[in-house]
């Protein structure tokens, strides 16, 4: 293949390749969360158990454990699949740059075995160890998926970031693995994702119980649950609030195109606004229909109400972002945190009155959206994150199309991959509805 076909066939793979990454990371990023999350509540439920001798905490342990169990399955093939589509439709990426970046991956592998290994042993151990030590061997389950995640961000970090490297005649010299896992995005993106994977876990399985409460308000099993999801998302809605705008300083200063993009700020001016909603207008250069507030972006990202930030015609236009897309789904998620945040005050409230969750179908509703809405939050931040740095794949080194594979047939690989995801997906929803269908009184004998 001439250089000319080569061309042509990385013009042909780049959009499939793009939209099969996009899928199938959408679809592994949520089971991700759960594996980070889960654990937390199934411990924390499993802890009241031993506290008070209520078996009632137990059932609710044991039947979040085998949630859990579900979703660990499914992530551990989502991610797999993850692993090897790095490989195979991005080849010269892993080629030119796996040396570079290879750690995380490698560190990521051993965290997900211990992580494995513990979480059969926490499965099949409930009436094999004392309640004790049963509860200590969740434990490793909790770390691992913390650190697993911790992982695989820092390698995404890294390609908004790169670090760690020095290019000299063309090649790549003096790699130092640690200083490019611990780049200048890690820190802030790393903690982005880990508290966002714990809201989402707390606001969705919140959310299931919200439904079971109204049908029934004296559903002690219920109530308890959703005070557990809850007391893990709600206080951190404010925290996720801080480290969103420490992640929105450190793009502003590694990433100002990518600023840009997010707030569609096409002109370099000085005092510039913080735009709320609007749609981008590429032809005029203008965001229509946005509300504007003079110098907050400037203070949100400088610290200086009257700091200069770049615009996107700064840039060279075959540099810049899709702009409608960032733009958009960066306001869908700050729209979202907001919400969570309007919930999170009105529970704080509630409890300074009366030491309870507010008790209106209103509030059960609001928690019922939730769930889906921080699902909806977490794909619109990675979005941000991904279709914000293009067209690059390693920020300013290599370009997206220029990793791609050379490989024909990838449309029909994209189309098998959404026919077997939808397949996969459906099937995890029946069985973790038929586990929620199992009377409660199965989880006291040993089911």
């Amino acid at each position: 293949m001439d250089a000319a076909q080569q061309l042509a066939a990385a013009a042909d793979n780049l959009l499939p390749a793009r939209l099969q990454m996009a899928f199938t990371l959408g679809f592994h990023i949520v089971l991700a969360c759960f594996g980070v999350g889960l654990p937390v509540l199934m411990l924390a439920a499993e802890w009241r158990f031993l506290k008070t001798g209520d078996a009632l905490w137990r059932s609710l342990a044991r039947r979040w454990a085998k949630a859990f169990a579900v979703m660990f399955a499914i992530g551990a093939v989502s991610g797999t699949v993850l692993s090897f589509e790095l490989g195979l439709l991005w080849p010269e990426f892993m080629g030119r740059w796996g040396g570079v970046i290879g750690l995380p991956f490698t560190m990521e592998g051993f965290a997900f075995f211990l992580e494995a290994i513990f979480a059969g042993i926490y499965l099949y151990s409930w009436n094999r160890l004392s309640p004790r030590v049963h509860w200590y061997t969740g434990w490793p389950i909790m770390i691992s998926g913390f650190f697993s995640a911790l992982f695989v961000v820092t390698a995404n970090s890294w390609m908004n970031t790169p670090a760690g490297f020095r290019i000299l005649d063309g090649r790549i010299v003096e790699i130092n693995p640690l200083a490019a896992m611990f780049n200048t995005a890690t820190a802030a993106q790393v903690t982005h994702m880990l508290v966002g994977a714990y809201l989402l876990t707390g606001f969705c399985v919140a959310s299931v119980y919200a439904c079971y409460l109204l049908r029934d308000r004296a559903d002690l099993y219920s109530r308890r649950a959703l005070t557990l999801s809850l007391l893990l998302a709600l206080p951190l809605v404010p925290v996720q609030a801080v480290v969103g705008d420490w992640s929105a300083k450190v793009v502003a200063n590694s990433q100002p195109v990518k600023l840009a993009a997010m707030e569609a700020l096409y002109y370099t001016t000085t005092r510039a606004p913080l735009h709320i909603g609007g749609l981008p207008n590429n032809e005029t250069h203008e965001l229509d229909y946005a509300l504007a507030i003079p110098g907050a972006l400037s203070w949100l990202a400088y610290r200086d109400v009257n700091a200069e930030v770049q615009g996107l015609t700064a840039f060279p236009a075959e540099n810049l972002p899709p702009v409608t897309v960032v733009h958009i789904a960066f306001q869908i998620m700050v729209g979202i945190a907001m919400l969570m945040f309007v919930v999170a005050a009105w529970c704080g409230a509630s409890y300074v009155r009366t030491r309870g969750w507010p008790s209106s179908n209103m509030f059960l509703w609001a928690v019922i959206l939730l769930g889906p809405l921080s699902v909806i939050a977490l794909e619109a931040g990675w979005i941000v994150t991904e279709v914000g740095r293009q067209p690059w794949i390693v920020q300013g080194y290599m370009r997206t199309a220029e990793a791609v594979t050379l490989a024909p047939g990838l449309w029909n690989v994209f189309a098998a991959t959404i026919v077997i995801y939808l397949i996969i997906g459906a099937a995890t929803i029946v069985i973790l509805r038929q586990l929620a269908k199992a009377p409660i009184s199965e989880e006291y004998d040993g089911a």
